[in-house]
């Protein structure tokens, strides 16, 4: 799908056109937007961009689903980004989601939904558009915990220029009843005002129903520490709902390939091919588990270049080799030689730095690769692991095998040069020779879903801290200048800075609520020991 992307103030306005690249910028006052004048359609299609975390540049991709969550999770590893490698404290990428959402995305989302409400004709919509702001939100609440949410973006469609901090388990409650209710209220026999306005469905209200029950088991399962009961009674109802039980489900983003960095293409992989195409290598965390279970999806994952410093195209710029056999991850903790904890020091150094996997170029990181946002296969091993707790029936072992085979063929989508047939064969000879084991079907479980969420730190970083799955060895770096949580893997990211003077009483009030303050070894509501 191909997009004209028009920038309006603090808005962006998209626009979807079927034949054209070409970018223009448009000079609109947003204040004169009003319920008569406004493109609701098109603003929505820019949340949903906006969302996927490539905006005027590779900002969130970069510092926090990246810098940090990615690194944190052990997918990757980097001896130049201390942040989540190392667990150093950086305002700045902290916060990049937080402060690249809230005064765009959110507020956009919020606007939309208020603008539209009252209108029939845009039922629908309507309902699609909560479905989608719950997504947004549960992002924002698992990566930083207690949040703005009832009063947020109210400062343009209402009053509300300090917005309080909900507390995350009222948050929960309130995007459970948003998607019950929105799901039950999208109707096929009535209009589809958004069709190819909408970049992820076109406005298909089967397929929005399906994902509103797929995040309900998503946010369902994130409660199954603190609140299993209440997990138990929506995970059931979301079965009931209808959920994602195929990969023409998956809520997917499509990019298109432009020059330069550009909102058309996607963020994360354009960080990884030319602002840091050098900075980030597999962990060897990541490929090790590859290797340990002979997964044959390795190198659809890393790649080994001789020359992974060149950029996205330049002359030098190589693809370079995927063959599962040269594929090393690199330990996390380790500094540049020369540095603290030079990475020729560590275990089995391959003699070059440049020997170890970076992120695969003909998958993952093409720069027009799609961004996956919830997919059946996420949503397939939650509901084994819900089987197994005995919360749903069915069979725990057969939920799990058709969310790893769903992973595998998932990757069909991203550029894997297999069929679909050959996908589903790989996948059955991989469950044959790692059969599912109740007594450690749990463990399974959330390590298959770790690697099939691979790029979206963000929900590894949730899962990760929900389930404690995949078990990670952290860091304990040496400098404690750098290292800011004693060698514990951070358990949330921080409020800004900004908010201690901007909405002081509100943030002194949140933080009051954390166990550990406003730090990165604070735990959130459901992520309690």
């Amino acid at each position: 799908m191909k997009y004209i992307i028009f920038f309006a103030s603090s808005f962006i306005i998209l626009i979807n056109f079927s034949c054209h690249k070409d970018f223009a910028k448009l000079n609109v006052d947003p204040n004169s937007i009003s319920s008569k004048t406004a493109q609701y359609e098109k603003l929505f299609s820019s949340t949903e961009l906006w969302t996927s975390g490539m905006r005027s540049g590779p900002f969130e991709d970069e510092r926090t689903n990246l810098g940090y969550c990615s690194l944190l999770i052990q997918h990757m590893s980097s001896t130049y980004y201390e942040q989540g490698d190392k667990y150093a404290f950086n305002n700045e990428y902290l916060t990049a989601y937080w402060v690249s959402q809230y005064p765009y995305a959110i507020k956009l989302v919020v606007s939309v939904i208020d603008g539209i409400k009252d209108n029939p004709d845009k039922s629908n919509f309507y309902n699609i558009a909560r479905i989608f702001k719950v997504f947004m939100f549960q992002r924002m609440t698992d990566l930083y915990g207690d949040i703005p949410y009832f009063e947020a973006g109210k400062a343009y469609v209402g009053d509300v220029a300090f917005p309080k901090y909900d507390k995350q388990e009222d948050i929960y409650e309130d995007m459970l009843k948003e998607l019950d209710e929105a799901a039950a209220a999208l109707d096929p026999n009535k209009k589809n005002t958004l069709n190819s306005q909408d970049i992820i469905y076109g406005g298909d209200v089967s397929k929005w129903r399906k994902f509103a029950y797929s995040e309900m088991t998503r946010l369902a399962m994130r409660m199954s520490k603190v609140a299993p009961d209440d997990a138990k009674i929506w995970v059931q109802k979301a079965v009931a709902g209808g959920v994602m039980t195929t990969n023409d489900d998956n809520a997917i983003v499509e990019h298109f390939l432009q020059p330069a960095s550009s909102p058309a293409n996607n963020g994360a992989a354009w960080t990884l091919v030319t602002e840091d195409n050098n900075n980030f290598k597999l962990s060897e965390a990541f490929v090790d588990f590859f290797k340990k279970h002979n997964d044959p999806r390795l190198h659809f994952y890393g790649t080994v270049s001789t020359d992974p410093g060149a950029k996205w195209g330049s002359s030098g710029y190589n693809f370079g080799d995927t063959s599962s056999s040269l594929q090393i991850g690199m330990p996390n903790g380790y500094n540049v030689i020369g540095g603290l904890v030079p990475i020729n020091t560590a275990p089995n150094f391959p003699g070059n730095i440049n020997n170890y996997s970076i992120p695969n170029r003909y998958t993952f990181v093409r720069p027009d690769a799609p961004t996956f946002y919830l997919t059946a296969a996420e949503t397939q091993l939650l509901l084994a692991e819900a089987a197994q707790r005995g919360w749903i029936s069915g069979s725990a072992i057969e939920f799990y095998n058709t969310g790893v085979k769903l992973a595998f063929s998932q990757l069909i989508q991203i550029g894997a040069n297999w069929t679909e047939s050959q996908a589903l064969m790989q996948a059955e000879n991989y469950l044959t020779a790692n059969p599912y084991l109740a007594n450690t079907g749990i463990q399974q479980i959330n390590e298959q879903y770790w690697v099939a969420v691979f790029m979206d730190g963000y929900e590894a970083f949730a899962n990760w801290r929900r389930s404690g799955y995949p078990i990670l060895i952290p860091v304990n770096y040496p400098n404690l200048a750098i290292n800011q949580t004693g060698g514990t893997i951070p358990r949330r990211l921080t409020y800004p800075l900004d908010e201690v003077s901007i909405n002081t009483q509100n943030f002194n009030e949140a933080v009051s609520r954390l166990d550990d303050g406003n730090k990165m070894t604070s735990r959130m509501w459901w992520d309690k020991p």
